[in-house]
């Protein structure tokens, strides 16, 4: 999140505001006055104000033992989703849905138990996460092994479900060239709303009762499947770049610091945050 923010700093005005860097949004709609506090993720029933999750630059859930500090920079992984892609064309993928990932939510379960009443349709297990404490926290069975992000491009039909709040794999999955499962749209980020169903993902009740039903259109229809999953690379790769981050950090403050009514005063308590560069960067 500083990452961005510094790279425009010199572009805004003077501006203080509150940041909530905790999974779930402060501020609902029974909150009066409504407070402007700026959360990464929300539903409708928020007034929070989306940011760019911090994970586009560094962090996230930890996944180990493949991704112990976070899935990690976007750019640098979405060279590598690219690189997998195009190992991974439409036409040598296999025809089934796919879903790797802990149960950080029960909405999860009915994936899991239709994989294992009709695997022909669905490869979906669980992993570990901290909490795992036996095999109940995996539905019955022992976890499966996690699998790193560039190894789903192999399958058609990728799934999307919430988290705690919206997950942070969304955005990658577009760029393995499969079609996106997305699983109830209650939880947002602040691009979800230029995706649109049916044109760049398929929507899924959050209950999965439609499952079944369309999965066997998308195998009856593979050409408008492959239409939709190429229409959700192509809008991520073309309007979720590094850059664009930036450009929304930049107008978000930007237009924010207009609504304040009064001049932002420096407290000499205070620390300033100082850009330096590291290691990993470019």
């Amino acid at each position: 999140m500083w990452h961005f923010i510094l790279e425009v700093i010199d572009k805004l005005p003077d501006l203080e505001m509150v940041v909530n860097v905790r999974d779930y949004p402060q501020v609902p709609h029974w909150v009066q006055p409504t407070l402007p506090v700026f959360s990464f993720s929300k539903t409708s029933d928020y007034n929070d104000i989306m940011y760019p999750a911090w994970t586009f630059w560094e962090g996230g859930p930890a996944v180990w033992p493949i991704y112990p500090t976070g899935l990690g920079r976007w750019d640098l992984m979405r060279d590598d989703l690219k690189k997998s892609a195009a190992q991974w064309p439409w036409k040598k993928k296999e025809s089934k849905g796919f879903f790797r990932g802990s149960r950080t939510s029960p909405e999860r379960d009915p994936l899991i138990l239709l994989s294992r009443e009709a695997p022909e349709l669905v490869d979906a297990e669980y992993t570990k996460n901290q909490a795992w404490k036996s095999e109940k926290d995996t539905l019955g069975r022992p976890p499966a092994k996690e699998i790193p992000l560039v190894d789903h491009c192999k399958y058609k039909y990728l799934f999307n479900f919430r988290g705690v709040a919206a997950s942070f794999r969304f955005k990658h999955l577009f760029l393995c060239g499969s079609l996106v499962f997305h699983v109830g749209d209650e939880w947002q980020e602040f691009f979800y709303p230029q995706l649109k169903p049916w044109v760049h993902y398929i929507p899924v009740r959050q209950d999965l009762s439609d499952l079944r039903e369309l999965l066997q259109f998308v195998k009856e229809n593979d050409a408008i499947a492959q239409e939709i999953a190429t229409r959700g690379k192509e809008f991520i790769l073309n309007h979720l770049r590094m850059e664009d981050v930036s450009c929304y950090w930049e107008k978000l403050l930007t237009e924010f610091s207009q609504l304040l009514t009064y001049k932002p005063q420096r407290k000499n308590s205070y620390n300033q945050i100082v850009h330096r560069a590291s290691k990993t960067e470019l």
